[in-house]
């Protein structure tokens, strides 16, 4: 299956794995932003096989970790108290709020769907002209085209009954912030590839040359990371800093001009709160103010109080880079999927997930 099986190749595997053990001369902390690309690694048991001196820090590149509680207590209070139909996708549904999640709200009797498409909820919402619909729109660049392009489904077909509940992020301003906290350890990125699909280059070059921080934008199979790892540790190694896409099969230079444009047509950016980190400025999408009768936070009077995180989860440093999964002491014993105290344990892209899962985990815990 070509632009699949070459990616898993265990002789190609080997050959970067060699190849890192030969370059790298010094200890160098590198973050993998993304979710996904944690779960590549864990899985894979590719942290095992890379030098000692190479500290892979997971980022905060989960979106269903990093949507704040209070947003999570908004979507159950809207499902549970205006007789919405509450529409997400599967990731979110058992991520912890407050007091509950929007799986237990489910099963208490609140009208919660489960979709593969936002579009869908367009559909349900047309079918149900008299109930409020709303979809919670969840994630990083990549998701958000979609989100957008329902906002427009529903504003062409005049559908006065649909709405959605944002908790769009962005990338790039999270890496700034990583980089501009005075306790950061991080010397270079892997780009989160499927984002770059969508918004392309353009804005990694600034925090490149501002923070003299190498990226390198990389897929999510064994060989794209291993690849992007060595093509980092030889920019450390030679003290350079720049901007490389190993992910050049899917990433160009401007991304999908199509998705960004209907991005453009619906959202604006805005500061954004990420669970377990605070609020980052300009980081994150809001419902444009002329399209607001789409903007559940707009639409609805939801006046429910900020609560607190839990004080033994540790998922905010977890996001931060600053500990592994498996230093949480609650880590396989408290918290697990089953029952879990933070987002990151129950999310598909989590890190404490990507830990509990895979053999390796056991391996890492002793290391």
């Amino acid at each position: 299956m070509k632009y699949l099986t070459e990616y898993r190749d265990a002789d190609v595997v080997e050959k970067y794995i060699n190849e890192l053990h030969k370059i790298t001369t010094q200890h160098w902390n590198i973050m993998e932003v993304c979710g996904g690309q944690t779960h590549s690694l864990v899985k894979n048991g590719l942290l095992s096989m890379m030098p000692d001196k190479i500290n892979m820090i997971h980022g905060p590149g989960c979106p269903v970790c990093v949507t704040p509680l209070n947003l999570i207590d908004k979507a159950i209070y809207l499902a549970e108290e205006k007789n919405v139909i509450l529409c997400s996708f599967g990731d979110m549904l058992r991520v912890p709020g407050s007091k509950k999640s929007l799986l237990e709200a489910k099963a208490n009797g609140a009208d919660v769907r489960i979709l593969y498409s936002p579009l869908e909820a367009v559909k349900i919402a047309k079918d149900n002209p008299n109930r409020e619909v709303v979809f919670f729109a969840v994630g990083f660049e990549t998701t958000a085209p979609a989100n957008a392009l329902s906002v427009l489904h529903a504003a062409r077909e005049g559908l006065k009954n649909y709405s959605i509940l944002t908790s769009h992020v962005l990338v790039p301003p999270a890496m700034e912030a990583i980089l501009s906290d005075d306790t950061n350890i991080v010397q270079g990125f892997l780009g989160a590839g499927h984002v770059c699909t969508i918004m392309g280059l353009e804005e990694y070059y600034p925090i490149v040359e501002n923070y003299k921080t190498p990226i390198v934008v990389t897929g999510f199979e064994p060989v794209d990371l291993l690849q992007g790892i060595v093509m980092l540790i030889k920019q450390l190694e030679k003290g350079e800093y720049k901007l490389e896409n190993q992910y050049s099969r899917v990433v160009n230079e401007n991304g999908n001009e199509a998705a960004r444009n209907i991005m453009e047509q619906v959202f604006e950016t805005s500061s954004r709160e990420w669970r377990g980190i605070g609020t980052i400025p300009y980081s994150g999408f809001d419902v444009k103010k002329e399209l607001e009768q789409f903007d559940a936070n707009k639409k609805f009077t939801i006046n429910i109080p900020k609560a607190e995180e839990s004080k033994e989860c540790i998922a905010g440093e977890v996001l931060r880079g600053k500990k592994k999964p498996n230093q949480c002491p609650m880590f396989g014993t408290k918290c697990t999927p089953t029952f879990p105290l933070g987002a990151p344990m129950v999310s598909s892209e989590g890190a404490c997930a990507a830990y509990y899962h895979f053999s390796q985990a056991g391996e890492l815990q002793e290391a």
